[in-house]
C-alpha cells in the first residue's frame, strides 16, 4: 500500500554532481532558494542562501578553509551552518543561535538531491541502473520547462504522442495505433509492461524501423524510468537495450528543471551523440508541454477527457491523489 507523504520529505534532483566545484551554485527546490557548496574534502552541503545578518545571497560569497562566506559582511559559516567568524568583531565569541538553516543533501545518478523536511521519515532517492550493470550511464540536461513536474512526467509516460510530436522518429502518422497494455502499482509507484509502439528511428543505431517494446515505471512523484527493446535484427548493435530515466527538480507550481540519465547499451558512440539524439527528441516535446493548459496536472476527477490508451496517465493522477501532493497539480 502507498502511503501519503508530503513534497518536502522527498528527495530532489537539484543539480548535476559535476556542476558543483569550489564556487557556491545557487539552486531552487519547491520555492525555496538554497545554495550549495563543497567544503575541502569534496562533502556537498545545501543551505538556505540567506545570510541570517542581513539577507544577502550566500551563493554570491566564497568558500574560505571549509567556511562559506558571506559577500556582503564576511561573516563566515561553517559545514554545520554555524556562524565562526564575524570580521567587524574578531574578538567576539559568536552566539550559537547566529547560523544558517541546513538541509540534508546526498549525491547518486550523478546528481546532487536535497530534501527539506527531515522530520519525516526519509523515502528512497528512486532507484536507476548505476555502473555495475555493465551498460553506458550518461546524463543529459538540465532543461527548464515552463510548465509543472507532473505535466512532464505524464508526458514521459504517455506513448500516443510518437506519432504525431515524434514523427520520423519515434513514431509516424500512418502507425498511430497503440495496442492494449497493463499497469499495476508497486511499492513505490507503478509499472506500465506490454507497451509497444512502431518506430521509424528508435535510437541512435536504429537500421529502420522496428516495433519497439516498452516498460515504464513511475518512481516518486516527480520521477520515471522507462525500458525499450527494439525487435531483433533492426539495430546495428546486437541484444541492443536501453534504459531512461526521467528526474526532475520542482521549482515553482508551474515550472521545473529536468535531467534525463541514460543507460545504454552503447559504448562506442560519443556522449555528444546520445545526448544529441536525447535532446532531439525532448526539443519536440518541450513547446508542446509548455502550450498545455492548465499548467498544472489536472488531478480532479472530471479534469480531462481520457480514453483506454490513457490507462498509465490515470493511474499516475490517481497515485499523485493517494499521496496527497499537491505541488504541480490542481482538482
Amino acid at each position: 500500500m502507498i502511503l501519503p507523504m508530503h513534497e518536502q520529505s522527498l528527495w530532489h534532483p537539484v543539480a548535476l554532481e559535476g556542476a558543483l566545484q569550489s564556487t557556491p551554485v545557487p539552486v531552487r527546490l519547491l520555492e525555496q532558494d538554497l545554495v550549495l557548496w563543497r567544503d575541502s574534502a569534496g562533502a556537498p552541503h545545501a543551505w538556505v542562501d540567506r545570510c541570517p545578518h542581513r539577507g544577502a545571497q550566500l551563493s554570491l560569497g566564497q568558500v574560505k578553509q571549509d567556511r562559506l562566506e558571506c559577500p556582503y559582511h564576511g561573516w563566515q559559516f561553517d559545514s554545520q551552518g554555524q556562524c565562526r567568524r564575524i570580521p567587524a568583531l574578531p574578538e567576539l565569541e559568536v552566539p550559537a543561535s547566529y547560523c544558517v538553516q541546513a538541509f540534508e543533501v546526498q549525491a547518486q545518478h550523478g546528481l546532487l538531491w536535497v530534501r527539506l523536511d527531515a522530520t519525516e521519515p526519509a523515502s528512497p532517492i528512486p532507484p536507476f541502473p548505476d555502473a555495475s550493470s555493465g551498460l553506458r550511464l550518461l546524463n543529459c540536461g538540465p532543461y527548464d520547462v515552463a510548465t509543472s513536474a507532473p505535466r512532464v512526467v505524464e508526458n514521459f509516460l504517455d506513448m500516443a504522442h510518437f506519432s504525431f510530436v515524434h514523427e520520423g522518429w519515434l513514431g509516424a502518422s500512418d502507425h498511430p495505433e497503440i495496442e492494449p497494455y497493463e499497469v499495476q502499482e508497486t511499492p513505490t509507484g507503478l509499472k506500465a509492461t506490454g507497451c509497444r509502439a512502431w518506430q521509424p528511428r528508435s535510437n541512435l543505431h536504429a537500421t529502420g524501423a522496428a516495433q519497439v517494446e516498452y516498460t515504464y515505471e513511475v518512481l516518486s512523484p516527480y520521477s520515471a524510468a522507462l525500458t525499450k527493446v527494439p525487435e531483433s535484427g533492426s539495430t546495428r548493435i546486437s541484444d541492443w537495450h536501453e534504459a531512461i530515466a526521467l528526474f526532475i527538480c520542482p521549482i515553482s507550481p508551474e515550472s521545473c528543471r529536468v535531467w534525463f540519465r541514460l543507460a545504454m547499451a552503447d559504448h562506442d558512440s560519443s556522449d555528444e551523440a546520445l545526448a544529441a539524439f536525447q535532446h532531439t527528441i525532448f526539443c519536440q516535446d518541450q513547446p508542446v508541454l509548455e502550450s498545455q493548459r492548465p499548467k498544472r496536472l489536472p488531478i480532479g476527477a472530471r479534469s480531462d477527457l481520457h480514453t483506454s490508451v490513457d490507462r498509465l496517465s490515470l493511474a499516475y493522477r490517481r497515485y499523485l491523489q493517494r499521496l496527497n501532493i499537491s505541488f504541480g497539480v490542481c482538482p
